[in-house]
């Protein structure tokens, strides 16, 4: 074929270029929001040692037993002035409680994660993690439970329960904001980040367990949502890699329905 006739050959049309549509969008979302972060166990993760023929992670071992240890002083008041314990929820007793949970719940099992087992905290979630869905989902979750705590906040269970330690907001969100992270610390941080090394996924549930025990003296129909709010908290924490995003929410949610009850919304 000539120059000339090439010249006069109309160009076949050009394929389009094909343009995604809504479902592949939302399921790219999907497996975005899901997403699938490892948790890989290194070798101390794996070291066993043998206890009366039963063979025990060592580092998951550790974990456990100092996490029990941890909410029974916590439970009992161990370190605490008898004297004080009689004003059980007033906002100073809150406070020191908070403070004394800052030493059991974060204190103490960073001494075991840096000078036992010699490991880095960031991988028990004290980073930032994957900060852009970690922010997005504690507003979004913040965003459903606000019209269902202000709901239940005004039953008498919580406000008996609740009212006597409110005191101001700058107050109450400092104290909350202390005994929150020391607590998603511990269960999701320090314990179930070791869990999901040691036994798998099956971590983030078993990690629940402490967390909804520690919540027995509260009123019942918040006692019988911990086990679905643990496992988001947790969800949480796995997703992103850090324990910064739930507290952040347990914060407002525990200050909300502080606020509401006091003020019998």
């Amino acid at each position: 074929m000539t120059d000339r006739e090439l010249a006069e050959t109309p160009l076949a049309a050009e394929s389009p270029v094909p343009v995604p549509g809504l479902g592949v969008w939302v399921r790219g979302w999907l497996r975005s929001f899901i997403g699938s972060p490892a948790y890989p166990a290194e070798a101390a993760d794996r070291r066993e040692f043998e206890l009366l023929g039963l063979r025990m992670p060592r580092r998951a071992t550790i974990v456990i037993t100092v996490v029990v240890l941890a909410v029974i002083f916590d439970y009992s008041r161990t370190f605490f002035p008898p004297e004080l314990i009689a004003f059980d929820r007033n906002p100073g007793m809150q406070r020191l409680q908070a403070l004394d949970r800052l030493v059991l719940f974060v204190a103490v099992p960073l001494l075991v994660v840096l000078l036992g087992f010699r490991d880095r905290p960031s991988r028990y979630g004290l980073r930032l993690g994957d900060w852009r869905w970690g922010l997005g989902l504690a507003i979004a979750g913040c965003a459903v439970m606000t019209p269902i705590v202000l709901a239940v906040a005004g039953a008498r269970d919580f406000h008996d329960y609740y009212a006597p330690s409110w005191s101001s907001l700058p107050d109450v969100l400092a104290t909350n904001w202390i005994d929150l992270f020391s607590a998603e610390f511990l269960f999701r941080g320090f314990l179930m980040l070791a869990l999901i090394r040691a036994i798998g996924p099956i971590g983030v549930l078993v990690a629940t367990l402490p967390f909804v025990f520690s919540h027995l003296t509260k009123p019942e129909l918040e006692l019988l949502s911990t086990l679905a709010g643990g496992m988001a908290y947790g969800w949480l924490t796995w997703r992103t890699g850090s324990i910064l995003w739930g507290a952040l929410a347990h914060t407002y949610i525990l200050t909300l329905v502080m606020w509401a009850a006091a003020t019998h919304l």
